[in-house]
């Protein structure tokens, strides 16, 4: 028996292998027309609930999409409204996963069917096309998938749970309980699908014992209620140390989801007998010869994955008109927090690496951008430091400075750090390359930093001299300073990736050499003519020159990002 329960574990474990390979090899294949899809279509109501739907059914994955349309509210694509549609949706889509099985796992032996799609995904894995190798993912992920399912069916069939008196009693007993059995049941499927942390491995032996005859319907399907809490709670902690909006989004998921196991409870056996009856399974029917035996348990399948597509169905209809004040609520739950903004905090990968390689590279891109985002407000302390006079508002200002340029150092070395992690998961030759890109982007913009604070020390090693610059050095200063902010915010448009000629980042790095050339020669003739001390224009020359080198670490970052290399 021991033997048995440990075959059915490693059986589970072959399953929830196959459907997370198969949804990663998915999301590396069409991963960025998916995303597209998310941010241009989710506007209205109506296709944010159909493009969460239909995304979800192709990768065969609600957390993906969640992660994905959560992403889109943390950069600012997409409202929570808008993206509490889509959540809705990824309910829907996941119900697929239980019609794939009760089709394909129930009503056909997929047995002898899966050794030739293994020998299929091994051969594309070794062609150099990277579509080819993440379709040969799928297809690997798709056959472990049925042969964890057939294994496992098989499995229960050995152990002839049927006659089983332990069992059967223990089903039998439960079932006297009124309410309370389903309550039972309902808690119990949130238990074990929290621990899983897999919905459809547990669908999947929620169906294999309804099939089998030992679990009643009534009692199977709060065990699906229960999965479609558990889910939720999984999201929700692992949202607790992600943003304000990443949270509020996971609570978004949980309330749906608890809202309907609310009014489905209300309405349990009426509503469980109507689903039956759309499917042709009649619960209080006792089959007697092998054939009713065997179209019983077919239909008793179709009976778990109708009920959870009409459950996610209903409760779309009754809260797809409610969207504002569930973002209301949840946004009174969930309030923004007030931190200081110079804490050293990252938005979008705090919370570890995501299921997929491929969506932990996007959401570090996210992160390189607030990193960049964060880079350009410290350059801009710079100009107003230059003009402060007062000696305490200039220490507070240089502290601020000071306190940025540590942030930089830190934000550098732990985005680096989840980059080599996401660099040991399964990766595209492309994502690679990408990968090694966003390396050099991180190392510049944390040289941008530097600069930054180089110029802030030069200014406050001026200011400590009690000597000042003169009228033309600080009209001199204030313009290299603006053609920097001009070059930094293209370079944060094409980080923003919007369509623009990179080569502008080229033009606006020329104006600054050129600029730093003619202060340069400017400042010899100034200081020989006496207009002002050789320290004095030492303290100048220090802005002006780590202005011109801001220049070089913009150019890099824009060559990294857009996968070029500019012409001198």
């Amino acid at each position: 028996m021991i033997l048995m329960i440990l075959k059915m574990i490693g059986c589970l474990a072959l399953l929830m292998f196959g459907m997370k390979t198969m949804s990663e090899g998915l999301q590396k294949l069409t991963g960025g027309h998916l995303r597209a899809v998310l941010s241009t279509m989710t506007k209205h109501r109506v296709g944010g609930l159909l493009t969460g739907t239909f995304v979800t059914a192709a990768v065969q994955s609600s957390t993906a999409t969640t992660v994905m349309t959560v992403s889109f509210v943390n950069a600012g694509l997409l409202t929570l409204s808008q993206a509490i549609p889509v959540i809705m949706g990824a309910n829907i889509g996941t119900t697929a996963t239980a019609w794939v099985m009760s089709i394909f796992g129930f009503q056909f032996n997929m047995s002898s069917f899966v050794w030739p799609f293994f020998a299929l995904g091994i051969i594309l894995s070794y062609t150099k096309k990277p579509t080819s190798k993440s379709f040969g993912e799928f297809i690997f992920g798709f056959s472990f998938m049925f042969l964890g399912l057939c294994t496992l069916r098989e499995n229960a069939v050995a152990m002839d749970l049927s006659h089983n008196e332990t069992v059967i009693n223990f089903f039998a007993n439960c079932g006297g309980w009124g309410i309370w059995t389903t309550l039972l049941f309902l808690v119990l499927g949130s238990v074990l699908t929290m621990c899983v942390q897999s919905s459809a491995a547990i669908m999947a032996i929620t169906l294999i014992l309804c099939s089998s005859g030992v679990l009643p319907i009534y009692q199977g399907i709060a065990l699906v209620m229960g999965e479609n809490i558990g889910t939720t709670v999984t999201s929700n902690l692992a949202a607790l140390s992600a943003s304000t909006q990443a949270r509020r989004a996971a609570l978004a998921h949980m309330l749906f989801n608890v809202f309907g196991v609310i009014w489905v409870l209300i309405v349990f056996h009426p509503f469980v007998n109507m689903v039956c009856s759309i499917v042709g399974f009649d619960p209080n029917f006792v089959p007697q010869t092998e054939e009713e035996i065997s179209k019983a348990s077919i239909r008793v399948t179709y009976a778990l994955s109708g009920f959870h597509t009409a459950f996610n169905l209903c409760n779309v209809a009754l809260l797809i008109w409610f969207i504002k004040p569930m973002e209301k609520v949840i946004c009174r739950v969930i309030k923004g927090k007030k931190e200081e903004e110079e804490e050293f905090r990252l938005q979008f990968i705090s919370s570890g690496l995501l299921s997929t390689s491929e969506l932990s590279l996007f959401e570090a891109q996210k992160e390189i951008h607030n990193f960049a985002a964060r880079t350009l407000k410290m350059f801009r302390f710079v100009p107003t430091l230059l003009e402060i006079h007062n000696e305490e508002e200039f220490s507070k200002l240089f502290a601020r400075i000071e306190k940025y340029e540590g942030i930089s150092d830190n934000m550098e070395l732990e985005i680096a750090d989840y980059l080599n992690k996401v660099l040991t998961g399964h990766l595209s030759d492309e994502s690679k390359a990408k990968i090694q890109n966003m390396m050099r982007e991180i190392s510049e913009i944390e040289s941008i930093g530097d600069a930054c604070y180089n110029m802030s020390r030069a200014i406050n090693r001026k200011f400590k001299s009690k000597e000042d610059f003169t009228d033309d050095q600080y009209a001199h200063i204030r313009h290299i300073m603006a053609l920097c902010d001009k070059a930094m915010e293209f370079m944060m448009r094409v980080i923003e990736e919007e369509s623009v000629d990179v080569n502008q980042a080229l033009a606006n790095e020329n104006e600054i050499n050129d600029y730093r050339k003619h202060l340069r020669d400017k400042n010899l003739d100034d200081i020989k003519d006496q207009k002002y001390g050789y320290k004095m224009g030492v303290h100048y020359m220090d802005v002006v020159n780590n202005c011109e080198k801001l220049g070089d670490y913009i150019i890099n970052v824009v060559e990294a990002h857009a996968h070029i290399r500019l012409t001198y």
